[in-house]
């Protein structure tokens, strides 16, 4: 019976973290973006397509994330409330990165086979390659620095 008890209680606190995590993001309509967000947005999505909004709260911060496809890639544009952006993660293609990248990310996936690549540019410098990388039914995530340093995911 304690067993059981237990095992509800995990569940039940399980449910609630996940709730709070997934209250942490929130799409939202462009009409719902502050005037400087909208500003940075325009600028920035000059000749590519919008796909979705989103308002976060990282560290007790609120930052305003937009999606869009560029030439057909992906790119997420994260901003501050006053339109400074923060962070840009971009589609790469493997053969678009420098050689000591490229044998990192081998190494670090091992057997595994890379899915996708994303630059993560952080206040306009490049500090990392992000890697989603499938090892049988399991994704994972590696980064590697910029000149092929292995870095740890954040």
């Amino acid at each position: 019976m304690r067993n059981l008890v237990a095992f509800c209680i995990g569940g039940l606190i399980a449910v609630c973290f996940c709730s709070i995590v997934a209250a942490q993001e929130k799409k939202i309509s462009r009409d719902k973006l502050p005037a400087a967000v909208e500003k940075t947005v325009a600028r920035e999505s000059e000749g590519a397509t919008i796909t979705e909004f989103a308002r976060e709260i990282e560290h007790g911060q609120t930052f305003y994330e937009a999606s869009l496809t560029i030439n057909g890639r992906r790119r997420e544009i994260l901003m501050d409330k006053l339109g400074n952006v923060v962070e840009v993660e971009e589609a790469v293609t493997f053969d678009s990165l420098p050689q000591p990248v490229q044998e990192a990310l081998k190494k670090a996936a091992g057997a595994g086979t890379i899915q996708t690549i994303e630059s993560l540019t952080k206040k306009g410098k490049l500090v990392a390659y992000e890697a989603h990388v499938k090892h049988g039914r399991k994704m994972s995530e590696i980064q590697i620095g910029p000149n092929g340093e292995k870095l740890k995911p954040e």
